[in-house]
């Protein structure tokens, strides 16, 4: 991959004025940003252990945690950077535990401009009741984590939960790819039998659906409402890991106006604005950035 002379930019004071002017050359008025993590602090620590801890568990895969601030001051960063809107990304690990990250995410949309009143869902029995909670209490997007939550996404107990969240139009960000490491539900098989039975879902795909790029863009290109977020593709990080098929990039253009920037800051081993310079350097012009960046995000969410 080209990198048109350009190494990734080290954090600090000087990276927003960096990220400024990328999204000023595009005559955007800002960036959306629909992949971001916040949660409770006990939680945030223990998947900051978890990445810490990486390198030991695969045997040399270092994950430093490059934005390990406090929760105000990494909310400062995202609007000095001019990310005019952002989620609060936040999933289950076991049983039981959604319903209380979705009070969390209530008080903290309330607290924190900028953000899209993010919450989640788990195959619980009283999910369907949960998430219409959520959704009546003003969230405008859900996160799914198949992977660490271990769970089929086409389990029944979720099947009222994905039909109350189609009908409401709400979107759901899933992390349903296999990357970075497979777990018993990853992949595009069960994604797809849920949009079978519900396909005017909005269901956008985590990480470009990494490493099943190709599964995932024939779903988004069998059904309307299927999105694609950028999280951590195309850098130089993933790509080292799962790379992109060069042959797959004309794939990226047909299907512009459903491609969504996302981050994953501040759970990045690398700085935000070489996200936003990976996506540069594919070379798929400025209209498509300027969709990618900003204008997709605005359309899916009324901004």
């Amino acid at each position: 991959m080209e990198d048109h002379g350009r190494a990734p930019a080290e954090p600090g004071t000087g990276e927003a004025d960096q990220v400024r002017r990328f999204w000023t050359r595009l005559g955007l008025p800002g960036l959306i940003d629909v992949h971001t993590h916040f949660m409770p602090e006990r939680v945030l620590r223990k998947v900051w252990d978890y990445f810490d801890r990486l390198g030991t568990l695969t045997g040399g895969l270092e994950w430093p945690i490059t934005y390990r601030a406090e929760e105000e001051q990494r909310a400062a960063l995202l609007r000095d950077f001019g990310v005019r809107a952002f989620t609060a990304m936040l999933y289950p690990h076991k049983p039981g535990m959604a319903r209380w990250l979705n009070d969390w995410a209530v008080d903290f949309a309330r607290r924190t401009p900028g953000t899209l009143h993010t919450a989640t869902l788990f195959p619980d029995p009283d999910a369907q009741a949960y998430v219409g909670e959520a959704v009546e209490a003003g969230a405008r997007v859900f996160k799914a984590h198949v992977q660490v939550g271990a769970y089929d996404p086409a389990d029944e107990r979720l099947d009222g939960a994905w039909g109350l969240l189609a009908d409401a139009q709400v979107p759901v960000v899933i992390h349903c790819g296999s990357g970075p490491a497979p777990g018993q539900h990853t992949g595009p098989g069960p994604v797809a039998r849920v949009l079978a039975r519900h396909p005017r879902l909005r269901l956008i795909i985590a990480h470009m659906g990494m490493p099943e790029y190709e599964d995932f863009l024939d779903l988004a290109e069998q059904y309307a409402q299927v999105r694609l977020d950028t999280t951590m593709a195309f850098t130089d990080f993933a790509e080292r890991l799962a790379p992109f098929p060069r042959r797959l990039r004309p794939r990226l253009t047909h299907l512009a106006d459903r491609i969504l920037l996302g981050s994953d800051f501040p759970n990045i081993p690398y700085p935000y604005l070489h996200q936003l310079h990976a996506l540069e350097r594919l070379d798929l012009g400025d209209d498509w950035l300027r969709g990618v960046c900003h204008d997709n995000g605005a359309r899916l969410f009324g901004l």
